[in-house]
């Protein structure tokens, strides 16, 4: 359950929150947590395993928590000596304005956002792996997880049999509770949920798609192929009870400001908007998911750690042509902002802060980088879909690939082994291949579904043109009138993305329409 609070060292009592956490640990129970930090004091944290965001008063401190990997949120506010905090923002007991800043992030870098802002003016996000302690002298910052680089001393056989004892020694630790496993037909997936069946004797799953797109999907490098044929072979080979779900084009727009609302900030437009819809549908028979969540971001799965031009470009590749992202913003609000200095300089201050490893070859050096840029940015954002659209209708998602076991390991594993023979994870499906069929373990990457029907373009296109209109907009003096005008009357690009690998043309659109929603919340 989220909390939240006010510590305030003028009051009596400055804090009435003794010991509360958001999410789950793993490895021990409530009891053992609280007898550890009552023992131990703060550093009691290094033995957790989980997702978690934890506020603990000790008598004399307040220290706020978040997990290794960030998968679940923490923000605080200080202001006059009161520090508010709250483990989802929208219950941050302060009051959230914003500012020019807030602007930059959310027209120059979302949905992603800079690893330490919650966005709003003043509000902060304590950082993955990081503890914030706030006493009468002020406010502390600690790391007590951080990934350290060093040479990895495994051969290729070692390391393919280590990764197999990692990522299944992760999964099987999720596994108590009424767990479900949302299968893809991906090779990320299909492994947790293969892992999840056999130890289980059977597992619930869930697979989604859109209704249309048998008729409109449209295969692209990003998206080559749909996922139900590949579901389909897993359920050949396990014990699955399987359900398709399908969400229709009205459900998806309309469900575009409560998946705003459920995230707290403009998301991923549609993406999140369906991650809702299903995860409500899922919480329907179980209370816990497993997912195949940030194996990418582990094991190097996305076209930016192959493809050179991505690479190599010298800006947060999911996101590097600023013009697409600017194109229906008036062009003296978007100089206005500087929208491109302020995500140069993010970009530049988050490779100051990775781990070198001294020795190191150029190209290895440089997809170090990416990975860090990608855990740090990358993966945040899909975590943080994961937790609010899943918390908005009582569903917990697990990442197995998140385990701090996994990522530590897998942070010095040089890039030829896991890209082994020049397939990309080859290492991952070297480690499972007993588990999954030749067609699967061969399949290339295919992201979260998204749908292709034009009926729902249309939608968004109308309730653009309705917000560039409406004088009470706070969206549309920022708008490019001309531009969205064209935008609404030409079928935008289904299959280039501005972010990652599936906001194209509709879910540009559908972005707006979300900052719209988040402007007149606040």
């Amino acid at each position: 359950m989220s909390f939240s609070g006010i510590c305030d060292f003028s009051l009596q009592q400055a804090c009435s929150l003794g010991f509360a956490w958001d999410g789950e640990i793993y490895n021990m129970g409530e009891s053992a947590v609280l007898a550890g930090f009552a023992q131990h004091g703060a550093d009691f944290v290094q033995q957790l395993r989980g997702a978690f965001a934890i506020a603990w008063w000790d008598g004399e401190q307040l220290h706020l928590i978040r997990d290794h990997a960030g998968a679940k949120s923490l923000f605080y506010h200080l202001q006059d000596g009161k520090l508010a905090f709250a483990s989802a923002l929208r219950d941050l007991p302060a009051k959230l304005e914003i500012d020019n800043s807030s602007l930059r992030n959310i027209f120059g870098l979302g949905p992603a956002k800079p690893p330490n802002s919650g966005v709003f003016a003043g509000v902060r996000e304590v950082l993955p792996g990081q503890m914030v302690s706030f006493g009468r002298d002020g406010l502390r910052e600690h790391t007590w997880w951080k990934l350290e680089s060093r040479p990895h001393e495994d051969d290729y056989p070692t390391t393919v049999k280590r990764v197999r004892e990692l990522v299944t020694a992760a999964i099987e630790e999720q596994l108590d509770g009424n767990v479900c496993s949302l299968l893809s037909g991906g090779i990320d997936s299909s492994i947790v949920t293969a892992v999840a069946a056999n130890k289980l004797g059977g597992l619930r799953t869930f697979s989604f798609d859109f209704a249309g797109n048998d008729e409109h999907f449209a295969a692209n490098a990003f998206q080559p192929e749909r996922d139900r044929p590949f579901v389909e072979r897993m359920l050949a080979l396990y014990p699955l009870t399987h359900t398709y779900l399908q969400c229709d084009k009205a459900d998806l727009f309309n469900l575009l400001p409560d998946a705003m609302h459920a995230r707290g900030l403009p998301g991923m437009g549609d993406i999140d908007a369906s991650l809702l819809y299903f995860a409500g549908e899922v919480a329907k028979h179980s209370a816990v998911a497993l997912t195949g969540e940030c194996a990418d971001e582990v094991f190097g799965g996305y076209p930016w750690f192959v493809r050179d031009e991505l690479l190599h470009a010298e800006t947060f590749p999911w996101s590097r042509n600023l013009q697409a992202r600017t194109a229906l913003l008036d062009p003296d609000v978007a100089d206005s902002l500087n929208l491109q200095a302020h995500a140069q300089a993010c970009y530049e201050e988050s490779l100051a802060q990775v781990p070198r490893l001294a020795g190191e070859a150029p190209d290895d050096a440089r997809r170090r980088e990416v990975t860090w840029l990608t855990q740090r940015w990358f993966m945040q954002t899909l975590l943080s879909r994961m937790e609010g659209m899943g918390g908005a209708v009582g569903l917990r998602g697990r990442v197995p690939f998140a385990d701090r076991r996994v990522m530590e390991y897998l942070w010095n594993v040089p890039w030829a082994m896991k890209n082994h023979n020049g397939v990309v994870k080859g290492l991952l499906r070297d480690a499972f291949a007993d588990l999954l069929p030749a067609e699967l373990l061969q399949r290339k990457k295919s992201p979260f579904p998204k749908t292709y029907h034009p009926g729902y373009t249309k939608l968004l296109q109308d309730k653009l043109l309705e917000i560039v209109h409406d004088s009470a907009s706070p969206l549309a003096p920022l708008l490019n009138k001309q531009a969205v005008l064209q935008a609404c009357k030409n079928p935008p690009s289904t299959t280039e993305p501005w972010f990652g690998q599936l906001m194209a043309g509709p879910q540009m659109l559908a972005y707006l329409i979300q900052v719209d929603h988040f402007l007149r919340s606040h």
